[in-house]
């Protein structure tokens, strides 16, 4: 027989021991330099981001919403995939980085950037606060 507490532990998420905080599974400090980047800081990012592409596309495309995605994709591509970090995450403190260091690279971008535009990857997170679309992409966001 089902138990309210069954339901109750699936819709509270992954469970969590005392102590835990987002990147200790991944060997990252808690807070500063190099801890995984918070969700405030995350969706400001992604709005800067937005916004600049969806200017270029007003300007260019008159605001199709086809090409503003097609512009942040190949925003976030380019820019992740060979700076660690796109024109939000620069402003905001942010790098994007393979698990274990190093840049996230071209491939690991790209796989990240078609995830993060489907909108649903992004939003689906661990206890880590990584998203299907990092995961996907075996890299984390981190504060610079």
């Amino acid at each position: 027989m089902i138990d309210r507490r069954d339901i109750g532990s699936w819709i509270s998420g992954p469970p969590t021991e005392p102590g835990h905080f987002p990147g200790k599974g991944l060997g990252l400090p808690r807070g500063g330099s190099g801890s995984i980047a918070r969700p405030g800081r995350r969706i400001l990012a992604l709005c800067v981001d937005w916004a600049a592409c969806l200017l270029i596309s007003t300007a260019f495309f008159h605001g199709n919403s086809f090409a503003t995605l097609s512009i942040f994709a190949a925003e976030q591509m380019a820019l992740v995939g060979t700076v660690g970090y796109g024109l939000g995450h620069r402003l905001l403190g942010l790098r994007v980085e393979r698990l274990g260091g190093g840049p996230a690279g071209i491939p690991a971008a790209i796989v990240r950037a078609l995830l993060l535009c489907l909108v649903i990857p992004a939003v689906v997170f661990d206890a880590d606060q990584r998203g299907l679309h990092d995961k996907a992409a075996r890299t984390v966001l981190l504060r610079r």
